[in-house]
């Protein structure tokens, strides 16, 4: 999981500032993704080491969490997550980012690794994978 970290730094700044809108693009479906959160924690292994033979895992990972509210999204996760698949299923998710007076697209590729279902929300966790600017 190698990407450009500075990118990922000024995303992870423009996010606390509140200046970015983050849509989940799925199945040719977008949905609003809410109260995003980016951070940097350590995973539950001692070295980086491929994971069931399924994913790969580092010691530290960046994580994505956010909201849905769209309920329509639930039967369109079976498809990405590891448990009914081999194999996690890449999420794209963009935002735009302002930077230095400029406007950059980002595309964050990701892993759902849980969701959590509540009355009329989807509350998702995901793992970083990939970062790309357009």
């Amino acid at each position: 999981m190698t990407f450009d970290l500075d990118l990922l730094e000024s995303l992870i700044n423009s996010n606390r500032a509140k200046s970015c809108n983050y849509f989940l693009h799925l199945n040719e479906q977008i949905y609003v993704l809410d109260d995003v959160s980016i951070t940097n924690s350590q995973t539950p292994v001692n070295s980086p080491t491929t994971r069931g033979g399924v994913y790969f895992s580092d010691k530290f990972t960046y994580k994505l969490k956010g909201t849905i509210h769209d309920l329509s999204v639930i039967p369109l996760f079976t498809s990405t997550m590891l448990g009914p698949n081999n194999e996690f299923k890449e999420i794209k998710i963009t935002t735009t980012m302002e930077s230095d007076n400029q406007k950059r697209n980002i595309s964050i590729y990701a892993n759902l690794t849980n969701s959590v279902q509540k009355q009329s929300k989807v509350d998702v966790n995901m793992i970083i994978i990939k970062l790309q600017t357009d």
